[in-house]
């Protein structure tokens, strides 16, 4: 009898030291100037899946929510797959004719296109035709944020009540990258597919935008993650403005990010 107990306390010993466990954390206060330079404030967080390591700028700031605007569409994509609301990328909805104000949204397009031009009405069609219903019980079921879909079917990601921080949005990619997610490999291998925004021979880029803007600031993020020699460089960029006609803000996004990622050597400058 006191052998089953001791190894219970040597589990339980081992379990403890193993929940202490830390990934090692950088934080790096020169990357303030990627966004000084655009008239943003934000935080940038990186993690090195080799070295089990992250690297921050405004590490505080990580841990804060806010609306993932359009990086919300690779969740969609995998529950509209999940769900059988469409059968694979290549699925084209006929626009609606109503002339919205960037050219490549104002014609008939398919998942992978809606995808790469960040088409609103497409995936506003996607999230109406699963229903509130299947978008909230996909949500609950991946842990994406806080799971929040109040604010209507077709804008909760963008107006509404969905929150997801920029570790959570790290979190995700990873189980994404993974196949650990409650979604079928194939449906994970086609997100994945159409997140490829760059395809070198160095190194592959896959990644998304989004934009918010909310009553009192701009939110603007780009996420995602860098295949390299054996490893992954899962990464988030989060940035906010009260000025919400900065000229800059758009590409700041994107620029930001990628000056970090090239400031760290993990893609060209």
């Amino acid at each position: 009898m006191k052998t089953p107990r001791l190894l219970l306390l040597i589990l339980i010993a081992l379990g403890s030291q193993a929940c202490k466990h830390e990934s090692k954390k950088t934080e790096r206060a020169d990357f303030k100037k990627q966004f000084d330079q655009y008239k943003v404030q934000g935080c940038f967080a990186l993690y090195d899946q080799t070295n089990d390591s992250y690297t921050f700028y405004n590490e505080a700031l990580a841990h804060q929510p806010f609306v993932p605007a359009s990086t919300f569409k690779i969740c969609n994509s995998l529950i509209a797959l999940e769900t059988g609301v469409i059968k694979d990328e290549h699925v084209v909805f006929k626009w609606d004719s109503v002339v919205r104000f960037n050219p490549p949204w104002n014609k008939d397009q398919d998942m992978q296109e809606a995808f790469k031009n960040s088409t609103y009405w497409y995936y506003q069609e996607l999230a109406r035709r699963a229903g509130g219903r299947q978008m909230k019980y996909w949500l609950d079921k991946v842990g994406y944020g806080n799971a929040d879909t109040s604010g209507g079917v077709d804008k909760f990601w963008l107006h509404g009540g969905l929150k997801i921080s920029t570790l959570g949005q790290i979190d995700f990619l990873r189980r994404l990258q993974s196949n650990t997610l409650p979604f079928a490999r194939r449906n994970m291998d086609i997100v994945k597919r159409i997140m490829i925004r760059k395809d070198t021979l160095g190194y592959v880029l896959r990644g998304k935008t989004g934009w918010a803007i909310l009553e009192k600031e701009q939110v603007g993020w780009f996420v995602g993650y860098v295949e390299k020699k054996g490893n992954i460089y899962y990464f988030a960029s989060c940035i906010q403005c009260a000025d919400k006609d900065n000229p800059e803000f758009v590409n700041a996004r994107i620029e930001i990010a990628n000056q970090i990622l090239a400031n760290l050597g993990i893609t060209e400058k």
